[in-house]
């Protein structure tokens, strides 16, 4: 596989490796964010080990700095394990 993006969420050294581990992302029922990307909208996010992803998870669920004070993310995060 060629990566020829920088920002490209797989990294090349570890494209190969099977990944177990898992985060799926989708909205809650009534996010207004749902009248863009849809009602079916998801996004998987795998890693190698479970460590990894808990790490991720942790880190997907901190408020982030970039948000306003009236921001209120609404995202739903579920670990997977395949």
């Amino acid at each position: 596989m060629n990566f020829c993006h920088q920002h490209n969420l797989v990294n090349p050294e570890s494209a190969g490796i099977d990944r177990r581990f898992g985060i799926r992302v989708r909205l809650p029922p009534g996010d207004t964010m749902r009248k863009i990307l849809g009602d079916d909208w998801e996004r998987q996010h795998w890693y190698c080990s479970e460590s990894e992803r808990d790490r991720a998870f942790i880190a997907m669920a901190t408020r982030h700095g970039y948000y306003r004070n009236t921001d209120a993310p609404t995202q739903l995060l579920e670990k997977l394990v395949r």
